[in-house]
């Protein structure tokens, strides 16, 4: 019915029919036959018939001016949406997490915005889940697939998590030969991963390969990957954590691989964005360039560097 409404409106403002008609590309007789069909809607008469005179009745100038600022509005709103789908300039708000993008992800943030510096990149960085509902967020960088049904979601990578701790400390508490005789050293514990959920796969036995979980007695429990990190770095347990995060620590050998027959569970990279709204170009150039600098990064698909 508002296309219907929308011809009624043209047709006023060209004081035609056949003007209305060709405007809109649509021939004579489909013009009068929509008008009709709306006025059979609206139980009246709109307008006068007369190929002299071109008036309408008193009805047709009440929802003359009922419909034409709606059909306007309606039509702007239209324009700026197109604009805002197609143009690759404006602003873009994303949400990601601290440590990925000041770590390994900082070159792709660095890149984007040269490639593109006609967007305006509003980067709002947390370690914390930040709703993506409020506010005008158009896209973010998640952690682990979403459970809201309100979200689009699309995987862009993986991540290995591994055990480490620093040389020092291992020369001064020894090497742990088995999960049991974990429980006798000092264990650093993420507080967002208390569980460990840790797979045996030895390298050439597929067969025997198995998981097992544990929840391991902490001597100290942080809130955050990089803290972590460095606290294992100076030599005070044993931990946890993504390859992405530790990867020039390890290539140093500032921290080195404790149980290496063992890893964590995979950390999995995804791009969210609301379901009802329209991904903009600008969304769209995002998350296609995050798409394939993760894919090119062979730590961002799950491989643990050979050297480690």
């Amino acid at each position: 019915m508002f296309d219907d409404i929308t011809l009624f409106v043209r047709i006023v403002e060209n004081r035609s029919l056949s003007a209305a008609g060709q405007s809109l590309s649509l021939p004579a007789a489909t013009v009068s036959r929509r008008l009709q069909k709306l006025e059979d809607k609206l139980g009246c008469q709109l307008i006068h018939r007369s190929a002299r005179k071109f008036s309408l009745t008193a009805e047709g100038k009440v929802y003359y001016q009922a419909y034409a600022d709606l059909v306007q509005q309606f039509e702007a709103t239209s324009r700026n949406l197109s604009a805002d789908v197609h143009q690759l300039n404006g602003k873009l708000t994303v949400l990601a997490p601290t440590n990925a993008s000041v770590g390994i992800l900082q070159p792709m943030w660095s890149e984007f915005i040269q490639l593109y510096p006609e967007i305006q990149l509003n980067l709002f960085l947390s370690n914390q889940t930040k709703d993506i509902h409020q506010g005008q967020v158009d896209m973010a960088l998640r952690i682990g697939p979403q459970e809201d049904s309100q979200l689009f979601q699309q995987k862009l990578g993986i991540v290995s998590t591994i055990l480490v701790a620093s040389p020092e400390y291992l020369a001064d508490h020894g090497e742990p030969d088995d999960l049991d005789a974990l429980q006798e050293h000092r264990i650093l514990l993420v507080n967002t991963v208390p569980l460990w959920k840790l797979h045996y796969c030895p390298e050439g036995s597929v067969n025997k390969s198995r998981w097992e979980e544990m929840r391991p007695r902490a001597t100290t429990v942080i809130d955050d990957i990089a803290l972590a990190k460095h606290l294992a770095r100076d030599g005070l347990g044993i931990v946890l954590l993504p390859v992405s995060e530790i990867e020039q620590e390890l290539e140093e050998g500032t921290l080195v691989r404790v149980l290496p027959e063992w890893q964590g569970a995979q950390r999995e990279i995804f791009a969210v964005w609301p379901t009802g709204r329209l991904l903009s170009a600008r969304a769209k150039c995002l998350r296609d360039f995050m798409q394939d600098f993760i894919a090119k990064n062979t730590v961002l698909q799950g491989a643990i560097p050979s050297w480690i």
